[in-house]
């Protein structure tokens, strides 16, 4: 535990409505006015530089988003096989392989 000379105070000006939700949360989580403006301002800086967890939402919406684009990778998939298999036989059509053309059975 830190030791009272690690320990600095600051003043805080509040308005009257900005301190009674100040004490409104810190009460409903069960904390010190100190405890939730320290773990407040961790959060803030954990914000700021990105370390922080994703809401529940968030992640519903990136796992609904992963899941779209892997069935349009899918998707695309398909139409590129449909695509070449279309243009195999065209040029297997053009080429004359095909046994109905030949001219040899007269």
């Amino acid at each position: 535990m830190a030791s009272r000379t690690d320990k600095k105070q600051v003043n805080l000006v509040l308005s009257q409505e900005e301190y009674d939700r100040l004490v409104y949360w810190a009460k409903k989580e069960d904390l010190t006015i100190s405890e939730y403006l320290r773990q407040s301002i961790e959060l803030s800086i954990r914000v700021a530089v990105g370390d922080y967890d994703l809401p529940r939402l968030e992640v519903q919406r990136l796992n609904q988003l992963i899941d779209a684009m892997a069935t349009l990778s899918s998707n695309v998939g398909s139409l590129e096989q449909v695509v070449q298999s279309g243009f195999t036989t065209l040029l297997g059509l053009t080429r004359g392989d095909a046994y109905l053309l030949d001219e040899g059975d007269e």
